[in-house]
């Protein structure tokens, strides 16, 4: 039997990249009041909860996650009261509020930064990772930055390095201090006063580093995965023993699951780690002590979702995280599009939808995918994406997947996202599956988004059930889902053409 507060569970969660939902004030950027005002379409889908990426006081070097106050709400997306407006909203529909906590690292211009880098010996001079260089003046570790180059950044009134495992603006917070916990936690604190019901950690992995600032191994050609990092990004060079999924991190998820508790709020973490991300999910979700949710990327890579692929990685987990809890989705917003990444067709992407909706665990899905929308072709000099423009053209950046919801074709040349040029194009190919074209048609990618999440909801062995028998023939999916008042049978054929007497892209659900 599940707990009335353990909501989380099985849930399907939508992400809402709020820059890119609804501009209603003509900036051409979206905002709060737009998510507040497309709930209707939200709880038309039947979600249990969404998610909505970092809205908080930012100079937005990296567009939201590098942040400047925790407590505000940045004027691009409006004001506080606009976010309870959210809060109240969704509630009503009887959708959960999660939003997206960056507790790893701040802004370099946020205030406790400010003051850190101002000597060695003010108040917060030790909240913020810092290390003498070597003797040579070189930075204290071989550590890489997800975004390119060298982890560390010089400071010339500090004589001293500080770690940024992404832009040199985003200084990593030390939580080897116990202030610096105890300060985020008040953070968590605050949002749950304010009704939120839970939380997407932002690089959950990230909080700890090696106190000893150990070089990190390098790690052979042949078990480099680009998983975390592009594949031309360096970083996938070494194996990261030392710079982050430190152990220190489970207590602290202790004490942040303690907080949590007080309000039945729940978490759903980021793992990047390409080495150890099962053993990682293990760890911070197995109990009741930790997070929930891990959020996990196997679903997200280029890799074609085969049969034998889903197959594959519920073996993995069943032999590396059996009590682990994760949460799978096949689009976010630092990810190509699942339509282009895998090359689907209209048919084969609604059999993925289907097939998404059936898997044991939770469910993230990300705003467009419920239209089918395909990874948007940004020209160079519309990019907006400090990672794109650091690897172009190698890698392209993510704005090709955080392009602006496409919502009427009727109103004008914006598709009803904004009055004004938005901040990043709209492709033409785009248009045509606005959701208003979608919404009275039977056979549309969004009605059946919204009758697989219905069947999710109707059968509970599919929300809550045990999986088990997956395994793969040919092209053949197969998969039970259990309670203990009745379970389900799941086949799908995951290829283009007739197999076992079913035909291209086909799904069968029977109750047993």
């Amino acid at each position: 039997m599940v707990k009335s507060d353990d909501w989380w569970k099985g849930a399907v969660i939508y992400q809402i990249y709020p820059r890119s939902y609804q501009d209603t004030t003509g900036d051409g950027g979206g905002d709060l009041q737009g998510i507040a005002q497309r709930l209707d379409h939200i709880a038309s889908l039947g979600v249990d909860a969404i998610w909505i990426s970092p809205f908080f006081t930012s100079p937005m070097k990296d567009f939201g996650y590098d942040v400047s106050d925790y407590r505000g709400v940045d004027p691009i997306f409006g004001r506080m009261e606009d976010f309870d407006e959210i809060i109240a909203r969704a509630h009503r529909f009887g959708i959960k509020v999660m939003i997206d906590l960056v507790l790893s690292h701040t802004s370099d211009q946020h205030a406790w930064f400010q003051q850190s880098k101002t000597s060695r010996d003010n108040p917060k001079a030790d909240w913020y990772v810092w290390a003498d260089p070597k003797p040579d003046g070189t930075a204290p570790t071989n550590w890489l930055s997800i975004f390119g180059g060298s982890a560390w950044q010089w400071n010339a009134a500090r004589e001293q390095y500080y770690l940024h495992n992404f832009l040199k603006e985003q200084p990593d917070l030390n939580f080897h201090n116990p202030d610096v916990q105890e300060a985020l936690l008040d953070v968590v604190r605050f949002w749950m006063d304010r009704g939120v019901d839970g939380f997407r950690l932002d690089t959950l992995n990230f909080y700890f580093h090696d106190a000893q600032f150990r070089d990190n191994p390098a790690l052979p050609l042949d078990q480099r995965r680009s998983d975390t990092a592009p594949a031309v990004n360096p970083y996938n060079h070494q194996s990261h023993k030392y710079d982050k999924s430190q152990p220190e991190n489970l207590v602290f998820l202790e004490k942040l699951r303690g907080v949590m508790d007080t309000k039945g709020a729940a978490a759903v973490g980021e793992i990047g780690d390409s080495e150890r991300a099962w053993e990682l999910l293990e760890e911070y979700t197995q109990g009741n002590k930790r997070v929930q949710m891990s959020y996990v990327f196997d679903f997200l890579s280029g890799d074609n979702l085969t049969a034998q692929r889903i197959t594959d990685v519920f073996d993995e987990k069943a032999r590396r995280a059996p009590e682990g809890w994760p949460c799978w989705a096949l689009s976010n917003h630092d990810v190509t599009r699942h339509i282009t990444r895998w090359n689907l067709s209209d048919t084969a992407a609604k059999a993925y939808c289907t097939v998404l909706m059936c898997l044991q665990g939770s469910i993230c899905i990300y705003q467009g995918e419920e239209l089918g929308l395909p990874e948007a072709e940004i020209a160079f000099e519309d990019l907006q994406d400090p990672y794109g423009i650091e690897f172009w053209p190698e890698y392209k950046g993510r704005d090709g997947a955080r392009t602006p919801m496409v919502w009427d074709t009727n109103t004008n040349d914006h598709s009803g996202f904004s009055s004004t040029r938005p901040w990043l194009p709209i492709p033409p190919e785009h248009r045509h599956l606005a959701a208003s074209e979608q919404d009275h048609q039977a056979g549309s990618m969004l009605n059946h988004y919204r009758w697989a999440i219905e069947l999710r909801h109707k059968h509970p062995a599919l929300r809550h059930g045990d999986q088990t028998g997956t395994r793969a023939d040919g092209p053949i999916l197969s998969f039970q889902r259990s309670t203990g008042d009745g379970s389900v049978l799941v086949r799908a054929n995951l290829s283009d053409g007739r197999a076992a007497g079913m035909e291209p892209w086909q799904v069968d659900i029977t109750e047993e």
